[in-house]
């Protein structure tokens, strides 16, 4: 029997066998997902209102950790780097937009995608040039957490990522609907054109809300930095989840994703345990070629059926 064939028919009968570890690795795709959903909120953000798919999205994120990685270097504990890593990194979005971004706002959409792209090359030079390539974790000593007599077990690091992520996220929620900034977002997401002749500076708009996107990217960021490990070439998977995640969720639909990213964490653990932690990031590459060749069957039917 080949070795894959028969380690994944080994794991399927490990998990049947001990229950336990479907729980085990459902809880651990539950934390981390919420923690893509938050990624994935800042992408449909600035997807929505300005019609951009950021390339450079997972590498925002690893710049964001890389700031709380630089306070664990210092002798600062990297959790204080959720509220200090958002701030550094919505200037970063700020300046990213008015250097730019704001050239291919209303353009062709291969061209944002172009441009990002550059800024994702960019960006992992550079970290690459200030902090080396060398694998690193910001030790959290959050201890670990156990269930069912200790048969599960769950970082605190995972939980603590996880209940950050859902703060930020209902705040943001709460941000987008009482603040005049907010509403000037929603506004312009809805017509941009129309938001203008009403008096909204979408200009100041596009760069608030890239810079929004990049803070929410600073503050997973400073949570992956403690959870899991950084290098700077690890930014694509990050982007790969978030679009996921939003093609299946669809733009403005906070629960959906929410709904969408816990899904893809729990998918992620379960091909984990089943093909092998080698596998993991190829399994959501194929699921992500999956759903975009679904997704464009839907459409062909739709336009089918229209006709």
């Amino acid at each position: 029997m080949p070795p894959l064939i028969g380690g994944i028919f080994f794991m399927d009968l490990l998990i049947f066998k001990a229950p336990i570890l479907m729980v085990q690795a459902s809880l651990d795709g539950i934390l981390l997902g919420i923690l893509f959903a938050l990624i994935a909120y800042g992408m449909a953000l600035q997807w929505g209102v300005m019609n951009i798919i950021n390339i450079a999205q997972g590498e925002l994120v690893i710049m964001g950790g890389y700031i709380a990685y630089f306070m664990y270097m210092i002798g600062i504990h990297p959790g204080f780097g959720i509220i200090v890593s958002p701030i550094i990194m919505f200037f970063v979005g700020w300046g990213l937009y008015k250097l730019v971004i704001n050239k291919v706002v209303d353009r062709d959409l291969f061209i944002s995608i172009l441009a990002t792209f550059g800024i994702s090359i960019l960006t992992q030079q550079l970290m690459n040039f200030i902090f080396g390539s060398d694998v690193v974790v910001a030790q959290s000593n959050f201890g670990t957490t156990m269930l069912f007599d200790g048969m599960v077990t769950l970082p605190n690091a995972k939980i603590f990522a996880a209940i950050v992520s859902i703060v930020f996220a209902i705040g943001l929620v709460a941000y987008m609907r009482k603040s005049k900034l907010g509403r000037a977002i929603r506004a312009t997401a809805q017509n941009a054109r129309a938001a203008k002749i009403l008096g909204v500076d979408t200009e100041k708009v596009y760069a608030a809300t890239f810079g929004i996107n990049a803070a929410l990217c600073g503050v997973a960021g400073s949570l992956i930095a403690i959870t899991f490990t950084l290098h700077p070439y690890v930014g694509l998977p990050y982007t790969v989840r978030s679009f996921m995640i939003v093609v299946v969720a669809g733009l403005g639909n906070l629960p959906g994703v929410a709904l969408s990213g816990m899904g893809l964490g729990v998918f992620e653990e379960f091909a984990d345990y089943i093909l092998g932690t080698e596998f993991r990031i190829g399994s959501v590459f194929m699921l992500l070629v999956f759903i975009l060749v679904y997704r464009r069957f839907k459409l062909s039917r739709k336009r089918e059926y229209l006709k």
